[in-house]
């Protein structure tokens, strides 16, 4: 059944935004695409096919002359790939232009025809640039879970820590409310993490989770991405295209770096979260949504609504929740297990021998302060994992320059500190790292047969292992009711 305000989903014309300062080409391509089934979009040269871009314009296939005076096809090509990385270009070259199409490929062109050419061939093209894109369009919803399944593993080892368990412990209390959450914390933390595990905690969890970062697009392109436009909105729209709140209705919406959007977009937000409605742009009709939101920033929101930069309006309807994501330098007895968990991660994704951290390089990491907290451990133990060598951190855990990375007293980390490596008798680091892995294994096996009253088969649904690997796991972890 269709939701109040929201429109059916019908099939869509491709649009070809064409960039030629040929005259002739233009009026031809124009004339002919529409009888193919295409809207076309026509520019005479780059500066204004980068004008419509900007202005808001969307084809979901450009194609482009090499050779324009002005900015050329290539240097227009790279403006393109920076501002619209996902939308194939289709570049029009002269016979004897070898060089340049090398070129255009590299800077990531999806396919190229030569001048003069056929009807067919174009045709042919630009069916074999959609169909690529149709199959990525297909498999969003895999990616969508897979991410979730990755996010899932990793989230199963974040909780190891005193702090973190905390955190999960309030998801779990607010996983049956449809109230906003405001998750904040440094860069790096897990904040992404947090929010999908909201979303898998909650009644929602069926549903979609899509994540929006309001950092990655100016304020013009973030509107249309997230509230879609109507037909004639702009040049260019010669189609209605429903926004990530329509897509995401009936699940949740996490908002990364919320403190970047800007204050008209803010007030659009406001409306969403008090009304459940908003129109898309160029439109005055309301489309309803039900959507859950989660926001999440690495500034202070506080701060920005004192000096008029944040609405405080909107800071108090996202802030109904609010939970803060200590930096890995502050749980530190995370680090074994995180540790133990990427080397199992990467070595089976890069097909790379499993070699354990030495007790020299997990000292070394137990002192690090992490600036870039647990996403610059795990792009850490991936180097070590791909490279299946120690020395390619070395220099940044060890020889450290700045006061921000630079290495503490072991004595002040949260794990046991060790002893010299030449001590006969010192505690190995991977021992610790096994036995932290071991207790947040048992500690998250107990947990969820609680929740579920010793109900082992519901469990296993929720863990995603078999009924036999969690009896298994019960008998080894030493648990029972």
């Amino acid at each position: 059944m269709t939701r109040p305000g929201t429109a059916r989903t019908v099939p869509q014309r491709k649009q070809i935004l064409v960039v030629d300062d040929a005259e002739v080409i233009r009026t031809y391509l124009k004339n002919l695409l529409p009888m193919k089934g295409y809207d076309v979009l026509v520019a005479e040269d780059g500066i204004k096919a980068m004008a419509l871009l900007n202005g808001g314009a969307r084809p979901d296939v450009v194609v482009l002359d090499v050779m324009m005076p002005g900015i050329d096809g290539i240097e227009t090509l790279g403006k393109i790939k920076q501002l619209m990385p996902e939308v194939p270009v289709i570049m029009l070259s002269v016979v004897g232009k070898a060089g340049t199409v090398v070129d255009a490929m590299n800077l990531g062109a999806a396919d190229y025809i030569n001048k003069p050419f056929e009807e067919e061939e174009l045709e042919i093209a630009l069916k074999k640039v959609l169909e690529v894109e149709s199959l990525k369009g297909e498999r969003e919803d895999l990616r969508d879970r897979l991410r979730a399944h990755e996010a899932h593993e990793r989230a199963s080892f974040l909780w190891a820590s005193e702090k973190m368990t905390r955190i999960r412990d309030i998801l779990e209390q607010v996983s049956d409310a449809d109230v906003t959450i405001l998750i904040h914390g440094e860069s790096g933390v897990g904040k992404e993490v947090v929010a999908r595990t909201t979303h898998e905690f909650s009644t929602r969890r069926d549903q979609r989770f899509v994540k929006v970062n309001c950092a990655a697009l100016p304020e013009e392109l973030l509107e249309s991405e997230l509230f879609g436009y109507e037909r004639g909105a702009f040049t260019g729209a010669s189609s209605r295209k429903a926004g990530k709140f329509e897509v995401a209705s009936g699940g949740t919406m996490f908002l990364d770096e919320i403190a970047e959007m800007s204050p008209k977009l803010q007030a659009k937000l406001l409306q969403v979260l008090q009304d459940g409605e908003f129109s898309r742009l160029g439109g005055d009709v309301d489309v309803r949504v039900d959507v859950r939101v989660l926001a999440a920033t690495n500034r202070n929101l506080e701060e920005m609504v004192r000096q008029g930069t944040f609405r405080e309006d909107l800071y108090y309807r996202l802030n109904v929740v609010n939970v803060y994501v200590p930096p890995l330098r502050e749980r530190k007895e995370e680090i074994p297990v995180l540790v133990e968990h990427f080397l199992a991660m990467y070595s089976a994704k890069y097909g790379r021998q499993r070699n354990p951290i030495s007790d020299r390089l997990m000292r070394g990491f137990l002192s690090y302060r992490w600036p870039g907290n647990v996403r610059e451990l795990e792009n850490m133990v991936k180097r070590i994992v791909v490279l299946q060598s120690e020395d390619a951190i070395a220099d940044e855990i060890f020889g450290a320059p700045g006061p921000s990375t630079a290495l503490e007293p072991v004595a002040r980390a949260s794990a046991p500190a060790a002893a010299p490596e030449d001590d006969a008798n010192a505690v190995s680091l991977r021992d610790i790292g096994r036995r932290a892995a071991r207790d947040a294994e048992r500690e998250a096996l107990r947990r969820v047969l609680s929740q579920t009253n010793w109900n082992r088969k519901k469990a296993a649904r929720i863990l995603e292992v078999s009924y036999k690997t969690l009896l298994q796991k019960i008998k080894e972890c030493g648990l029972g009711e």
